[in-house]
Order: structure tokens, then C-alpha cells, then sequence
């Protein structure tokens, strides 16, 4: 039998293992997914170690990151990201890293693109965004990051004005703000500027509709979760391990 697993921190909640395993059973796969909740990343040669027959592993918060030096090789495309979901176990016990987030997240985003949905603001600067950013950029959309303690070339929330609000047409949140159980929390953003040129995408699937997406909502703002997200890039990886 087959093992994978997902690398994470309390991620009981988890989207991975329910899907891969109902995915087993239903296309009587002989494999098993289990997940690797570890309170830190320096745990995850134990995990390699104690799991001989492991065959693939997706990486979630906080880790898609700092997983990155404990792998032999990087895939072309989590090498521009700089962040990792997807690791592979190759011969040898090779480790190579991919990055299926940002086809995720291109596939359920374009076929909701508008010709006004020319610039992003991307909520949080944490692994996920990278590779929402890097996707834009496959797209030809520009973009900026908004974060509490903003870089240079960053915006902070309190530069989120009504004129960057209105150029800025497409807005996706990168961060767990909202995410179940703290589900009345929501990115610190203008909502009141949003209107019916806006599409909002959040990465959370859990619940369907975030705060952020309802307060978007409301202002006449088409709203996405994170749901297709998850399931293209779940798709994405099988095909990474099984190639």
C-alpha cells in the first residue's frame, strides 16, 4: 500500500485527507493519507524517517516555506515561488519540491476574469501568496502585497485609500483571517470602496463564505473561496506523484 500525508501544524481540520482517501476508495486505489501535525519543522526528518513508504506529501501553514531546505531539488516553478506544497519521493529517497498552489488558484480564478481585473492586491505575504503571485504574473495581471509590517514596495493596510481601492480590481486573501472556528474575523480593508468592477478571491474554504467574501458581497463584489483552489491543486499533485 501506497502512504502520503499532509505536513502541518494543528490541521485537524484539513482538507487534504478526507479528499485523498474518499479519492482512494472510490477509485479503489490501494493507498492511504494520513496527516503529520508537528509543532515544529525540525520534526519532519523524523517524519522521513518513520514512514519508509511514504510516496508523496502536501505541505500547509506554516511550513510551505521551511520545508524548502530540507529537500534535494526544487521543481522550476517552487524555485520562483520559494514555496513548496508538493513533495515527491523519489529514488534514492530523493525529495523534490513542487508548487501545485498557484495552478489551483489560476485554474478557479479565470474563468471569473473580467477585462477590468487588470491589478490585484494580494492580502498577506506568507507561502500561499507567493504562489498567487507568481500565477498572476502568468496571467499578465500586475500586483502589490498588503501586509501589517509592509516592505518597501508593499502597501500597509492603513494605505488602502478609496483611489488604490478602485485601481485595484481584483483582491485575494492570502491570510487565515476568517478561517473556522474564528470565523468573524476579516482582512482590516475598506469594504465600503468595493463595488460591482471588483472580484475577490479567498483562499478559505472553511467557512464557504468567509466575512471577507460576505462584507465583498454586499457591495455588489463577485466573491470566490478557496474550494476549486484546493481541489485543482489536490488534481495537480496526484498527477505530480503518479508521472
Amino acid at each position: 500500500m501506497r502512504k502520503f500525508g499532509l505536513l502541518g501544524r494543528n490541521i485537524d481540520y484539513s482538507f487534504s485527507k478526507k479528499y485523498f482517501n474518499d479519492k482512494f476508495e472510490n477509485e479503489k486505489i490501494d493507498a492511504e493519507y494520513v496527516n503529520f501535525d508537528i509543532p515544529k519543522i525540525e520534526d519532519f526528518a523524523l517524519i522521513i524517517t518513520k514512514n519508509p513508504r511514504l510516496s508523496g506529501m502536501n505541505v500547509t501553514i506554516p511550513y510551505k516555506m521551511e520545508v524548502v531546505k530540507y529537500l534535494d531539488e526544487l521543481s522550476e516553478d517552487a524555485k520562483e515561488i520559494k514555496a513548496v506544497n508538493v513533495i515527491k519521493f523519489e529514488e534514492a529517497s530523493k525529495l523534490v519540491g513542487h508548487n501545485t498552489d498557484f495552478i489551483g488558484f489560476r485554474d478557479a480564478l479565470s474563468p471569473h476574469l473580467r477585462p477590468q481585473h487588470t491589478h490585484a492586491l494580494i492580502l498577506g505575504t506568507g507561502g500561499a501568496s507567493k504562489a498567487v503571485a507568481y500565477a498572476l504574473k502568468t496571467l499578465g495581471i500586475s500586483y502589490n502585497f498588503v501586509s501589517r509590517i509592509p516592505d518597501e514596495d508593499q502597501f500597509s493596510y492603513s494605505d488602502l485609500t478609496e483611489a488604490v481601492i478602485q485601481k485595484y480590481s481584483l483582491i485575494i486573501n492570502t491570510t487565515p483571517l476568517g478561517t473556522f472556528p474564528d470565523t468573524d474575523k476579516s482582512p482590516n480593508i475598506p469594504y465600503k470602496y468595493i463595488g460591482k468592477n471588483h472580484l475577490v478571491f479567498d483562499l478559505i474554504y472553511n467557512p464557504a463564505e468567509t466575512s471577507f467574501m460576505k462584507q465583498s458581497k454586499e457591495n455588489g463584489a463577485e466573491a470566490i473561496n478557496g474550494k476549486k483552489m484546493l481541489e485543482l491543486q489536490a488534481e495537480a499533485a496526484w498527477s505530480i506523484w503518479n508521472s
